[in-house]
C-alpha cells in the first residue's frame, strides 16, 4: 500500500526538480503523483475541442456485444439471472444504492452528462452522476508497480494522444464494480479506450472500449458508447445521500423502499 508520507516527500522532491527545469516535469521514466501545469497551457490549444457537456446516446434496439464470462464468473451470473426471474427482479443488493458504479459502468450511465477538463499532463472527466471524477494522466507516467497499486472504483488511468484520439489504459479497478448487471470481474481486468469525435459529426463523441480479463472472460469484450454535446448547460449538483431512503437488513443487504 502506498504511504501518503512517502508521496508527500516525493512530491516535494519532484517539485524542486520541476522548479530547476523551469516548471517542466521530466516524464521519461518517473511516475509523478501530480501534474505540473505551470507554463504548459499553450499546448492545449492543439487538442481537439471537447468543450461543453456530453450525454449518452440511447441506441434503442441496437444489438451490443455481451461479455463472454467463464468459470465461476459465468456460474455466478447465471445464478443471478435465475434469482432475478424467481423474484421478479427483487434480488438482494449487497452495496449501497448511493455507491457509484465505477469503471466501466460509469461510462454507460444515461441522463447524467460528463464534462472533460483539459490541463497540462491530465484529462479530468467530471461526471454529474454521483459527482464523481476520473483522472487520466497524459504526462508520460507509467502504471504503479503491482505492490504500489491501490485498487479504486475508476482504476489507474494513463493516456496519450494519437492525433485527435485520446488512448486510455486503465488497470487496478476494484472488483465490486461490474461489467454489467450481475456480471463480476477479477482484479486482472484491463481496459483500453479510444475516445474521439465522430468523423461525420463534431457534436458526437465516441468511446471505443476493449475490456480484457484472463480470469473472468473467455475473450476480450468490445463495446462502444456515443455521446452528444450540449454547449449551453452545466453539470448539476448530485447528492445521493440527501434523499437516501434505502433500509439495510440485519444481514447488511440494501433494500428498496
Amino acid at each position: 500500500m502506498r504511504s501518503r508520507y512517502l508521496l508527500a516527500l516525493a512530491s516535494v522532491c519532484l517539485a524542486a526538480g520541476a522548479l530547476a527545469a523551469d516548471g517542466a516535469a521530466d516524464s521519461s521514466d518517473q511516475a509523478y503523483p501530480a501534474a505540473f501545469p505551470k507554463g504548459h497551457y499553450a499546448s492545449l490549444n492543439a487538442l481537439p475541442d471537447w468543450g461543453g457537456v456530453w450525454t449518452l446516446n440511447f441506441n434503442r434496439g441496437a444489438k451490443r456485444e455481451q461479455p463472454a464470462l467463464k468459470g465461476k464468473y459465468l456460474a455466478d451470473y447465471q445464478a443471478w439471472v435465475r434469482a432475478v426471474k424467481a423474484t421478479q427482479g427483487n434480488v438482494p443488493h449487497e452495496g449501497s444504492y448511493c455507491r457509484p458504479p465505477g469503471m466501466p459502468g460509469i461510462m454507460g450511465v444515461g441522463q447524467y452528462p460528463i464534462e472533460f477538463l483539459f490541463t497540462p499532463g491530465r484529462v479530468t472527466m467530471h461526471f454529474e452522476a454521483w459527482m464523481q471524477w476520473r483522472n487520466i494522466f497524459t504526462d508520460g507516467r507509467k502504471h504503479p508497480s503491482a505492490d504500489d497499486l491501490d485498487p479504486t472504483f475508476y482504476g489507474d488511468s494513463i493516456g496519450h494522444w494519437e492525433g485527435s484520439t485520446l488512448v486510455v489504459d486503465t488497470i487496478g479497478i476494484k472488483t465490486v464494480t461490474q461489467l454489467g448487471m450481475g456480471m463480476q470481474h477479477s482484479d486482472q481486468m484491463h481496459i483500453i479506450e479510444r475516445m474521439h469525435l465522430a468523423n461525420d459529426s463534431p457534436e458526437t463523441l465516441i468511446d471505443e472500449m476493449t475490456v480484457e480479463d484472463p480470469i473472468a472472460l473467455e475473450r476480450p469484450w468490445h463495446t462502444s458508447f456515443t455521446y452528444h454535446r450540449s454547449r449551453d448547460q452545466n453539470l448539476l449538483e448530485f447528492i445521493c445521500e440527501e434523499n437516501n431512503r434505502n433500509p439495510v437488513t440485519d444481514q447488511g443487504q440494501t433494500e428498496l423502499q
